[in-house]
């Protein structure tokens, strides 16, 4: 065991020689790599920060986009609210009035509905044990049944 230290220690000795230590030129490029990579570190972090500050400004723009569009979207909804066509559709939906000329004419709520077809949302009806299950495992039914082409009903979407 202390034949094979000694052999490394004089296999290290051939590469590398304590005299080249000392040498002015050796101390030059070890400061020259120090300041090198000192440089080079506090730009790598300084590219990283920049990045960063650039995510951020680009996040608070798409933000104020969504701020301006819903800004918009008030203002073309006050613009409607002020109009004569909303304050007739309120008058006649809130005091039943209408124009002069016109005729009142009330439906009973049995009889129109018994006209309108059967909506799809089923709010009154108690949920399957399908839309109880999880997310995923919904999914991965729903993977099981596409590879083994097997045909299920859907009774509307599903929500996640």
């Amino acid at each position: 065991m202390l034949e094979k230290l000694k052999d490394h220690k004089n296999q290290l000795s051939k590469y590398l020689h304590l005299s080249q230590l000392r040498d002015v030129r050796t101390i030059g490029l070890l400061i020259f790599l120090c300041v090198a990579l000192a440089i080079t570190w506090s730009g790598t972090k300084a590219i990283q920060r920049n990045y960063e500050l650039q995510k951020d400004i680009s996040q608070l723009r798409q933000e104020n986009a969504v701020r301006e569009l819903e800004n918009n979207n008030i203002k073309l909804q006050n613009q409607y609210l002020n109009t004569e066509q909303y304050l007739e559709l309120k008058a006649r939906q809130d005091f039943g009035l209408g124009q002069a000329g016109e005729t009142l004419l009330l439906v009973p709520k049995n009889v129109a509905l018994s006209y309108v077809s059967k909506l799809d949302g089923k709010k009154d009806t108690v949920p399957t044990p399908e839309s109880r299950r999880p997310a995923y495992q919904r999914n991965f039914q729903a993977w099981m049944d596409f590879f083994l082409h097997r045909q299920r009903e859907i009774d509307g979407p599903t929500s996640r």
